[in-house]
């Protein structure tokens, strides 16, 4: 009797056909959460989104200076469920940078360019961190009308505020962590606290996503904010906030996280004990945790999710009402 036939489960094994593997060229997202990735042309401007289709109200992730949406990964598959947009801001990721410098009025002016062409005219919630913080108070202060509720982590109000320890132009040097692996364990955990002071291995996991930002793109993004403050408009913002911070953020310290709880009409603070200036993607389920609290509490201001799921004629939870037999 030939071997293969006495252990029929080797044979079974070996006529299995090989596993199909996507390029690494592929965005993690695409291959581990099936997020569809696609490229869009905004007046010449190429940008690469990433969209996953959900229940409820959209929301619109803003990502850190020089990150990548693929770093959004945590974040993204801890708010399952949820219909998620997001982007690589020229200069970051795989967007190419712009010949000249824009500002957050024209970031915002492209977000919206972008949500008006993929067909979403509708107020979403918005999820800035760090730099997209500042981009989100840019996009709410800009077009409140396409913003039901914004979400605000590890930021600040630009130059009015007070600096961290670390200087941007120090954050820039470090910007090379994304290409050498040997930097990573010696630098950023100074750089951004938190559990990455216990757990320097968290700066390994994140770096198998990071894909380095152009230098360009990085100092692009840098003068963006140059002489940029929303201290004197924040008052007119009308949209629930919630403001995260963590109170191990060298890089963005607590006191301007409670001044934009202090300017803020409608805002809600939520501090992380022990979080970093990234907790939003190394605690991710804590912090997702939140912010489905916060976008699915009850509000009678008609900015609250039942309200968006009432408008379509469907329960509290967004869930499809299965068709019955006519009787």
């Amino acid at each position: 009797m030939p071997d293969d036939m006495a252990n029929p489960s080797i044979a079974s094994l070996e006529s299995r056909p090989a596993k199909r593997r996507l390029p690494a060229a592929v965005s993690v997202l695409g291959r581990r959460l099936r997020m569809q990735i696609d490229w869009l042309d905004v007046d010449g401007v190429r940008i690469r989104y990433g969209l996953r289709r959900g229940r409820g109200r959209p929301m619109l992730l803003l990502n850190t200076i020089g990150g990548n949406m693929d770093m959004l990964l945590p974040l993204v598959n801890a708010l399952d469920g949820i219909e998620l947009i997001t982007l690589d801001v020229p200069g970051a990721g795989h967007s190419p940078s712009l010949s000249i410098p824009r500002g957050f009025k024209w970031h915002a002016w492209l977000i919206v360019t972008m949500l008006d062409r993929l067909g979403y005219d509708e107020p979403i919630n918005v999820t800035g961190m760090a730099w997209g913080g500042l981009l989100a108070q840019q996009f709410a202060l800009d077009y409140p009308q396409r913003v039901n509720r914004l979400v605000l982590a590890a930021t600040s109000t630009g130059i009015a505020s007070m600096p961290g320890r670390h200087s941007p132009w120090r954050r820039l040097q470090t910007a090379r962590r994304y290409r050498r692996r040997d930097t990573l364990i010696e630098r950023v955990p100074a750089l951004y606290g938190g559990l990455m002071r216990q757990r320097p291995e968290l700066i390994e996991r994140r770096g198998e996503e990071a894909i380095g930002p152009s230098t360009r793109g990085y100092i692009n993004q840098l003068l963006s904010g140059i002489a940029w403050t929303s201290v004197h408009r924040l008052h007119g913002l009308r949209c629930p906030t919630l403001i995260m911070g963590g109170d191990d953020d060298p890089v963005t310290p607590l006191v301007n996280i409670r001044l934009l709880y202090w300017l803020i009409p409608k805002s809600y603070l939520h501090v992380v004990r022990g979080g970093g200036h990234l907790f939003l993607l190394i605690r991710a389920n804590e912090s997702a945790a939140v912010i489905k609290r916060f976008i699915n509490e009850r509000r009678y201001d008609g900015t609250d999710g039942q309200d968006y799921f009432a408008a379509r004629n469907l329960p509290p939870d967004g869930a499809l009402i299965p068709r019955t037999l006519a009787e």
